[in-house]
């Protein structure tokens, strides 16, 4: 046959095992007719007697006796891979899960989450990719297991998304900046020498536009590609940063925080991962387990959000 129906291993099973077309009907529901034109489709199949007379009964040739001891676990493998996936056993979990992220997210999130895993499931390894664009190419085609940022427009309808917290962007300056001595203005905030932050290089974003809606430009000093080095510049300088609350969190320390004299949309943080995943259960407790550390680490800021389904 060029295409073999691999439903006959079950019948051969059942033949091999009882010895008899009777019996092997009977073990399978079939009417003992049927059961032979199953048996007569094998021997066709195989070029093989298989189950020859003996007296009253059926005994095996010598390719059905060496097919006897393969048949079983094979059938046994087979229906295992059919079944669902087993509970996971974290203890024995090996594997490295990529993580696209940017460089606030691990700096802020990436200890709980890694203490998280060394506890639960040791032998859980991750690779944290930076995050340089919104392309899904890597969740489509498997190198990235989960992303986490803003989803975009272009995101695939496909995707998978679970938020995982909501933010809103501050302003931060070192302290004894001139800027925090007094009401903080739209104006004295545009004033101010400022470090901007784009992966794109793009100049301009939500901050400006809200500033240009009350006819200011924000004073850009500095452009550059990610929230933790501006919050170092920020620190040692006095250029104004401003970052998302929750997503630089501790990475504030030595800083003062101040709320944006403009109104900006808030953003939502969220992770993306393709459907492929979704019945997995290892990438199940990987979803879980980011969830539970970003939870924990606005918990210990003060910084509790709202579920995040």
């Amino acid at each position: 046959m060029s295409t073999p129906d691999l439903n006959l291993l079950i019948t051969l099973n059942a033949l091999l095992a009882e010895g008899s077309v009777a019996g092997a009907a009977r073990r399978l529901g079939l009417s003992p007719s049927a059961m032979s034109r199953a048996l007569a489709r094998l021997r066709a199949a195989m070029g093989d007697p298989l189950l020859v007379r003996a007296g009253r009964g059926l005994v095996p040739t010598p390719r059905a006796l060496a097919l006897r001891e393969r048949i079983g676990p094979l059938l046994s493998e087979a229906e295992a891979a059919l079944r669902p996936a087993r509970q996971l056993d974290l203890r024995s979990l090996q594997r490295t899960f990529t993580l696209r992220t940017s460089d606030g997210f691990v700096e802020n999130f990436g200890p709980g989450l890694i203490e998280r895993a060394a506890r639960d499931a040791p032998g859980a390894r991750f690779r944290f990719a930076l995050k340089a664009d919104k392309d899904n190419a890597p969740l489509r085609d498997g190198s990235v297991d989960l992303d986490t940022g803003v989803v975009g427009a272009a995101a695939g309808p496909e995707l998978r998304v679970r938020l995982l917290f909501r933010d809103r962007f501050i302003g931060v300056a070192r302290e004894g900046h001139p800027l925090l001595d007094g009401e903080i203005s739209a104006e004295r905030y545009a004033a101010a020498r400022h470090v901007c932050m784009s992966r794109r290089g793009q100049e301009r974003g939500p901050i400006d536009e809200a500033l240009k809606a009350l006819g200011l430009r924000r004073n850009a000093a500095t452009l550059v590609g990610g929230f933790t080095a501006a919050l170092a510049l920020a620190r040692a300088t006095d250029l104004v940063a401003s970052v998302p609350e929750r997503h630089t969190g501790s990475l504030r320390d030595g800083l003062r925080s101040f709320a944006l004299p403009v109104e900006v949309p808030g953003l939502s943080i969220s992770m993306i991962w393709h459907p492929r995943q979704d019945a997995d259960p290892a990438h199940q407790w990987l979803r879980g387990c980011v969830k539970a550390a970003c939870d924990e680490r606005l918990a210990a800021c003060g910084l509790e959000d709202g579920p995040g389904d």
